[in-house]
């Protein structure tokens, strides 16, 4: 099931959240998770695509994931669906706080609740999810923070200023939270990813045209897929980064 790929004993019965994570590259990270022996939780609003990766999952023989239905930009029931992660599972060591929503939208467009929207969905959650796990991490002697950011804004991308400058704040978040909980053995860490093919972005945007001029900015001619994100998580997330804090990782393929 891992392929050639690494395993890490210090991910076996760690107890992992993911946000976002019933599809996509949040799907990715839950199954990679699962299958290194971690006990995995996952917040989404999709529970169709949260029961389809469950049945994938068993039919792996893991075990399932626990899913709940959470409203991330609804702070009061992501602390309490983080608590009760926590309950059933026991302090939570390894947050990835993968959740976003890259809609495009013109500039001209954009009223101030839409703004404050794509705030909510992009940015605001990934703080107050770190605020509530790191109690528990601190107690548990250290965890790790994997919050995600984005190409976009560095590449310069129009069309969603919302999202970018959204994208843009989890890097400086990312800092200085890093600072913040490093005394108590916290590592927070932001990966940038790619344009990573998920069936969202190759049914939305891939283009003959659009693959063509992403191969020619990237070193490597290869079309990036989630589990090549979600290896960097595992790395990320495992001992073996144990003094990794307060970095940007880009998995892009070579195109910045």
């Amino acid at each position: 099931m891992t392929d050639n790929f690494a395993l890490y004993p210090s991910l076996r019965d760690s107890v992992v959240l993911v946000t976002g994570g019933a599809s996509g590259i949040g799907a990715e990270h839950v199954t990679q998770f699962a299958r290194q022996g971690a006990k995995v939780a996952f917040l989404d609003i999709a529970d169709s695509e949260s029961a389809a990766l469950t049945r994938t999952l068993t039919t792996e023989h893991l075990p399932p994931p626990l899913y709940r239905h959470c409203d991330l930009t609804d702070i009061p029931a992501l602390q309490a669906a983080i608590a009760e992660v926590a309950k059933q599972l026991g302090p939570i060591t390894v947050l990835v706080n993968n959740a976003a929503n890259d809609q495009r939208h013109d500039y001209e467009d954009v009223t101030v609740a839409f703004w404050d929207e794509r705030m909510a969905t992009n940015l605001r959650h990934q703080f107050f999810a770190i605020q509530a796990v790191a109690p528990m991490m601190r107690a548990a002697g250290g965890g790790s923070i994997i919050n995600f950011g984005s190409i976009s804004w560095h590449a310069s991308q129009g069309g969603m200023p919302a999202y970018t400058t959204a994208k843009a704040a989890v890097e400086g978040l990312t800092k200085g939270m890093a600072r913040d909980l490093g005394p108590d053995g916290i590592r927070v860490n932001c990966i940038i990813p790619g344009w990573i093919m998920t069936q969202r972005q190759i049914d939305l945007w891939l283009t003959q045209e659009a693959e063509t001029k992403l191969l020619a900015a990237q070193c490597l001619k290869t079309k990036l897929v989630p589990a090549d994100v979600s290896r960097m998580v595992l790395w990320l997330a495992s001992d073996d980064s144990r003094m990794c804090s307060s970095q940007l990782w880009v998995v892009d393929g070579g195109r910045l």
